[in-house]
């Protein structure tokens, strides 16, 4: 089995049981399809893994040390090193178990300030996060969908370092699906 492969069954593994929010399907559709979309800008493996492992630590019981012991198995040192720390990059820090005090506009304003500051590739991966879920959540007609796209936006005009054109493909999408969102009023 591939690297990519057995990484990809990790976190189907470590989904398990969970459902897309805005869209009735398995959890992992939604990583599978974000490393799918960087794939076509780069063939980095740390990228793609950390791709595949985005919301790992921030949505399943599964920890960094876990993580960390997996991916020793089936990567160079350089490569878990690597994805580790781009996966923790796209991890919430302002979350509201962490910061109880903050409101969602003021959790999400200091996410964004943070987000500014990651890597480059950290920045990709979460332009097609963005770009996935900007799709899904459009095409759900939820009322947070609005909510949302703002705040996305918000994280695009802050983010600037990550591969230009797939930062443009995700501004459209929001774009666009604020005008759909702003339409149905």
């Amino acid at each position: 089995m591939e690297t990519l492969e057995k990484i990809q069954e990790f976190a189907r593994q470590a989904h398990e049981g969970q459902r897309r929010k805005y869209a009735d399907e398995p959890y992992i559709n939604h990583p599978i399809r974000v490393m799918q979309v960087c794939e076509a800008y780069t063939q980095e493996l740390p990228v793609l893994a950390a791709a595949l492992l985005h919301d790992v630590l921030e949505d399943t019981e599964v920890t960094a040390e876990e993580m960390q012991e997996f991916l020793s198995g089936v990567m160079g040192e350089a490569e878990v090193r690597r994805t580790l720390k781009l996966v923790q990059e796209l991890t919430d820090v302002y979350t509201h178990a962490d910061y109880p005090g903050l409101n969602r506009d003021q959790r999400k304003s200091r996410e964004a300030e943070r987000m500014a500051k990651v890597s480059p590739a950290a920045q990709t991966i979460k332009y097609a996060d963005i770009l996935d879920n900007s799709l899904d959540i459009v095409e759900s007609e939820s009322d947070f969908a609005p909510k949302y796209l703002i705040e996305s936006k918000t994280l695009l005009q802050r983010m600037t370092w990550g591969d230009k054109t797939l930062h443009k493909r995700a501004a459209e999408a929001v774009g666009q699906g604020l005008l759909k969102v702003r339409g149905r009023k």
